[in-house]
């Protein structure tokens, strides 16, 4: 796509009974549909590679059909709920397909969630079936629980059934309708139990073509997915939009920074989304600076921006790549916002602009819209953004308003488009009445040498209300290097008083030698973190 080029027809469309929404006129009609596009253009260039296994989009559609044949032939029918309890390994994808084929639901589960969790989720969405990596089967629930569980099949038999040759592929999906749920993916739950997000067929498909649009991805794309398949930037922002250009899907069973550099050279990989720390721990490798990535054209990353200090590190170290900031959620069915190419640089501080069948509003707490520049709740509208949650009327009426779903996002967009995150609502800390985001706190500890993730957290304070903690997680190396723990926190102090307004600058810091705490979708539990801090004295 050129500058001048207009891009894709937009109308509005309604959708989900009272939603006016945004659309692109000319899609396809399912998540499915784009993996037959896909295989119809090209049925033997490169679908997937793990380890040293290569699939083309003929071998990857007759594993998938394969193993739906089987599914089908255990009684699965449309609507039913398959979980997957999978980690990054080709069973995901063709279990994640084949499900979609069948017209089934998929229910992607974090291979971190415990048995309590699992137990919970395969009961509150009714799951009739479960396919799982082999090494968590102590994890499922005693036999009969929950009443619809009617299959249990390991990843290993699943590979089985997709290799088996003497079962027919089932070569015709079942008809859906683009408002059907594809996928339903359990939210965080940082309180209470988390809540099934019901994604559309209409959503995914509008979040993988607002990938391609404005990353300008093709067909010749070489991605790697080193993020959880089973969240929603894995799923969606690499498997399905992938199957939409019709690339390369590179599996990553686990990110460890100096294999996937050497995978990403050997691969030439053009294409990924990583999160903030993962570029940390890349730039810290010495190999980093000398391996072949001349092909990495898009390096994308999510939620928060990304400190000017890594910014820079990257642009010295690949200076053919372009970063590209995004902003979204499970319910947003991947981006609401995306930076546009090749303006990273100059719009540190923004998650990018709104992609372009998307509609965000910022409203003060009485429900008003805030003038520019502005700070209020992100209220975010458009096909991708979800219907509701699972069998749960109460949350989806809470979280929902007028088809807009309700962030919990500080924010606010200024002028030109451009939108910032400045917390959540829980996060914000208010010291002696001065509000301060945690993430710029974040950011500017991030640039501490040899910081790979920092958490800051308002703790109770009788005398200003809070004050500011951070936990920082920093390189082993590094930190052997640092000196004495309070000297180092000290000095962490130090480098943020000269960053920093004196009343952000954390008052106390807690060095912890292993990652921070994250929950199964991996948002940093800063709830628990609060716990760890000692009382203020009264």
């Amino acid at each position: 796509m050129s500058d001048t080029d207009p891009g894709p027809t937009i109308r509005h469309e309604i959708r989900f009974g009272d939603r006016l929404v945004r659309c692109f006129a000319e899609r396809p009609p399912s998540v499915h549909a784009m993996f037959e596009r896909a295989l119809a253009r090209g049925p033997d260039r490169e679908a997937l590679v793990f380890e040293d296994r290569r699939w083309s989009w003929s071998e990857l559609d007759a594993a998938a059909g394969r193993l739906a044949a089987s599914l089908a032939a255990d009684g699965l029918v449309a609507g039913e709920r398959v979980a997957m309890l999978l980690s990054n390994r080709p069973e995901f994808v063709t279990t994640l397909l084949a499900v979609l084929r069948l017209g089934a639901i998929a229910v992607p589960v974090s291979v971190r969630e415990q048995a309590d969790g699992l137990a919970y989720v395969l009961g509150q969405c009714g799951a009739a079936a479960i396919v799982f990596d082999d090494a968590l089967a102590d994890r499922l629930p005693a036999a009969g629980s929950p009443a619809t569980l009617r299959l249990r099949l390991a990843a290993s038999e699943a590979a089985a059934r997709g290799s088996d040759t003497a079962r027919a592929p089932r070569r015709e999906a079942a008809p859906v309708d683009e408002e059907d749920t594809a996928v339903i993916l359990y939210t965080s739950g940082t309180t209470g139990r988390p809540k099934g997000a019901m994604l559309s067929q209409l959503g995914i498909v509008h979040s993988s073509l607002h990938y391609e649009h404005h990353m300008r991805l093709g067909p010749d794309e070489r991605s790697v997915l080193a993020v959880p398949a089973s969240h929603v930037t894995g799923l969606v922002a690499m498997i399905t939009t992938l199957w939409r250009t019709g690339g390369t899907l590179v599996l990553v069973p686990q990110f460890k920074a100096a294999e996937f550099i050497a995978l990403a050279a050997r691969e030439r990989i053009t294409h990924t989304m990583l999160v903030p720390a993962m570029y940390a721990l890349c730039l810290m490798q010495p190999e980093f600076g000398t391996a072949e990535l001349s092909a990495w054209r898009i390096g994308s990353y999510g939620g928060a921006a990304m400190p000017r200090s890594m910014i820079e590190a990257l642009a010295e170290r690949l200076p053919r790549m372009t970063p590209m900031n995004a902003y979204g959620s499970t319910e947003t069915t991947s981006p609401a916002t995306l930076m546009p190419i090749g303006e990273q640089a100059a719009h540190l501080e923004s998650v990018g602009r709104p992609v372009a069948c998307a509609h965000i509003v910022v409203v003060d707490d009485d429900g008003r819209e805030v003038p520019p520049g502005e700070t209020g709740e992100l209220l975010i509208g458009g096909p991708m953004v979800v219907r509701g949650y699972w069998d749960n009327p109460a949350a989806s009426a809470s979280g929902f308003i007028a088809g807009y779903w309700r962030s919990g996002d500080l924010g606010s967009i200024d002028a030109d488009g451009y939108v910032r995150i400045h917390d959540r609502k829980k996060d914000m800390i208010n010291r002696g009445g001065y509000k301060i985001w945690s993430i710029e706190v974040e950011n500017t500890l991030v640039g501490f040498p040899g910081v790979i993730e920092a958490a800051a957290v308002g703790v109770p304070c009788p005398v200003l209300g809070e004050r500011v903690h951070a936990f920082v997680h920093m390189d082993p190396a590094a930190r052997a290097a640092g000196g004495e723990a309070d000297a180092l926190a000290e000095a962490m102090r130090r480098f943020c008083a000269e960053r920093l307004a004196d009343y952000k600058v954390p008052e106390t810091v807690g060095l912890s030698e292993s990652p921070l705490p994250r929950n199964a979708n991996g948002k940093l539990l800063k709830r628990e973190m609060r716990g760890w801090v000692p009382a203020a004295p009264r």
